[in-house]
């Protein structure tokens, strides 16, 4: 029999379809793992040799080698810093000018790599690349809220092959954003803790949704996962903001994100997924009633008419069976890749 959960963090009710559940290993991709990209490509703009010629380039880290990731921005920009803010009310209607920032996140020289494959010092680079880019973003005038994300595989939104993800930093703090800020002030407001700490010490008593615990991080799907194989991945510091973040949780979430990416890659053959830190907006650091975190949506399931219509999810995915499957993948080692 179907159940209805609710998400305390995003207010979503959630129908747990037990009766519709599909076993985990069904969710798998049915593409091969492996796409046969080449290293590099001559038509790439991400590519080694194919760099611009570096007016649109914000950060770069580079070793003996070259460069390891780079940062430059959009071509093509969804929001631009040059725009002067400006806010146009004509009756019930509203304008505002598109101010903000949009960047590219290069994350690696090799053109046929995902983060799963990567190795732990390679995430840590673009960890380190988020941090920096988040910290001067911030300084921004009019900067409100930074999102960072990233796109793999065609359903999830990707437009280009080379790995690669995303930074957007917007005027105002969207309504989603909000509505979630508001949950945890409200709930700070009547008990005095943290939502998201409270979160993390609950799931970590039941153990049963726990995917990866590491020194610094925890990941695991929640009780109302909003989809099959929703996974969270909390600091165990109370942080707010990502910008927080210090040099040995760098690489301690680069492991853990890796890992998690990797269980994802091998027990579910390379799904296409979104991933997203989702932080407290630029002025509201250092806050006592939020937390900021990574999520990671698998897209393993679509939408239909009655999620648009109705707002609620439909999780086919049991969340206790998902996480005890991705608990028991074994990631190989480079050994056994051969």
């Amino acid at each position: 029999m179907s159940e209805l959960r609710q998400n305390l963090i995003t207010r979503d009710w959630v129908i747990i379809a037990t009766d519709r559940a599909k076993r985990p290993d069904q969710f798998a991709n049915p593409k091969q793992l492996v796409a046969g990209l080449p290293p590099h490509r001559p038509d790439c703009p991400f590519c080694v040799g194919n760099e611009e010629d570096g007016t649109l380039e914000t950060f770069r880290l580079c070793d003996r080698t070259g460069w390891k990731v780079r940062a430059i921005r959009n071509k093509y920009p969804a929001l631009s810093p040059t725009t002067e803010r400006m806010r146009i009310s004509s009756g019930i209607h509203r304008t505002m000018s598109g101010i903000g920032v949009h960047e590219v996140i290069v994350e690696h020289p090799r053109h046929d790599l995902t983060t799963a494959l990567l190795s732990i010092e390679d995430v840590a680079n673009i960890l380190l690349a988020y941090r920096q880019r988040y910290s001067e973003i911030r300084k921004y005038p009019h900067i409100e809220t930074i999102i960072i994300f990233k796109n793999h595989g065609e359903s999830a939104g990707t437009s280009l092959e080379h790995p690669h993800s995303q930074i957007a930093a917007t005027p105002v703090v969207p309504s989603q954003v909000r509505s979630r800020i508001d949950e945890a002030i409200r709930y700070f407001d009547d008990t005095g803790d943290c939502l998201f700490c409270r979160t993390l010490e609950d799931e970590l008593a039941a153990g049963e949704r726990v995917i990866f615990e590491s020194k610094h991080f925890v990941a695991f799907i929640p009780y109302a996962a909003l989809s099959p194989f929703h996974i969270w991945i909390f600091p165990r510091r109370h942080s707010s903001s990502f910008d927080d973040i210090t040099d040995p949780e760098i690489t301690d979430l680069a492991y853990t994100l890796k890992t998690v990416l990797a269980k994802l890659y091998y027990g579910l053959n390379n799904p296409d997924y979104n991933y997203n830190i989702r932080s407290v907006p630029t002025t509201e650091q250092g806050t006592k009633y939020f937390h900021w975190y990574v999520a990671i949506i698998p897209r393993v399931s679509k939408q239909a008419g009655f999620e648009l219509g109705s707002g609620m999810f439909i999780n086919t995915g049991l969340p206790e069976e998902s996480a005890e499957f991705l608990r028991s993948i074994v990631i190989p080692t480079s050994k056994d890749l051969g």
